[in-house]
């Protein structure tokens, strides 16, 4: 099979396609004919070295996958050969025309659910539901605020959370991401280039702060952001684009008695019925039309880095893809 390796932590250029020994499905595996790749934010730390769950290297990058079931290891259970299907590879491995994946959370996709959009949402659309739901417990009538709100994880956290009846602010840092936010039915969206986005959350929730607030940025922008939630309120980091949280976070949850939490999708058990709500949530939205995936491009393979550089560029306001292979 051809795959997109990475040999070396680096820039986009360390992405090269190579020939490679098809991989075996082992015990509770199958094998994926991969269709589509999702391209995610980890992506780029795993090239960069960043990423704070630990990979070796060589390795192909790509935690998203959709395809079609081509083989199945010993064990593996509740799936057929032929199934279309998505999963959350957290080995990686999906940046190739074949790719092997546990048998445990597969997402078997509806007919009415293609396989680009089968790329698309597995790992934004679970993370901001179980932000929400898991991990927050989110009610009608609750405020959220989401920071980076023009990329994936903040687009479909707006759809989720306005669905439900809560109100929606969030933060972009480049001018004209907020569009489709707004869309989706965001309440207000701050550009952090032009307003002070304090201020502007404050105003927004009459001085009480959000009951939730999500953050990708980490840095300096999650700092600021515990200013700006609710006595007994909720802070959710999910990554690091501008860099580590800073180490000062008992200090920063005691004036209010805010609660704080880093979620990794992985940890989420895919064996459990919260795994199994999330996936049944996410895909009725898709199915019924309330929750959209929208798709900003897609790549070959031989394209792999390009598609990095797009989504370094930060001008993204949906979903990258790799298209390893046919389907629909």
């Amino acid at each position: 099979m051809k795959a997109v390796v990475i040999n070396a932590t680096g820039g986009p250029e360390q992405l090269t396609v190579a020939d490679m020994p098809d991989p075996v499905p082992g015990p509770g595996e199958v094998l994926i004919d991969v269709a589509y790749a999702g391209c995610n934010w980890a992506d780029t730390q795993v090239r960069i070295g960043i990423y704070p769950h630990p990979m070796t290297y060589p390795m192909v990058l790509g935690f998203e996958v959709s395809g079609i079931v081509s083989a199945l290891g010993s064990g593996a259970t509740g799936v057929e050969v032929g199934d279309r299907v998505a999963t959350f590879p957290e080995k990686g491995g999906a940046y190739a025309e074949k790719c092997v994946a546990s048998a445990t959370g597969l997402i078997k996709l509806p007919p009415a659910v293609g396989l680009d959009v089968g790329a698309a949402f597995p790992i934004q659309a679970l993370t901001a539901y179980h932000m929400l739901y898991t991990v927050y417990g989110l009610e009608r009538g609750d405020t959220v605020l989401v920071n980076a709100i023009g990329g994936g994880v903040g687009l479909a956290c707006t759809q989720l959370a306005v669905h439900a009846g809560a109100r929606v602010i969030g933060t972009v840092g480049t001018p004209g991401k907020e569009t489709r936010a707004l869309q989706y039915g965001a309440g207000r969206v701050v550009v952090t280039t032009t307003e002070d986005f304090e201020t502007a959350v404050l105003d927004f929730t009459r001085g009480k702060g959000v009951d939730l607030a999500i953050d990708s940025y980490g840095a300096t922008m999650l700092d600021r952001t515990f200013n700006v939630v609710r006595k007994l309120g909720h802070v959710i980091s999910i990554g690091e684009a501008e860099g580590q949280p800073f180490k000062n976070i008992r200090e920063r949850i005691l004036p209010r008695s805010q609660t704080f939490t880093r979620l990794h999708l992985g940890h989420v058990d895919q064996a459990s019925p919260e795994w199994q709500a999330g996936v049944t949530h996410v895909l009725e939205g898709i199915v019924e039309g309330w929750l959209k995936v929208p798709i900003e491009g897609v790549f070959a393979l031989d394209q792999a880095a390009d598609m990095h550089r797009r989504l370094e560029g930060r001008h993204v306001a949906g979903k990258l893809l790799l298209k390893a292979g046919k389907g629909t």
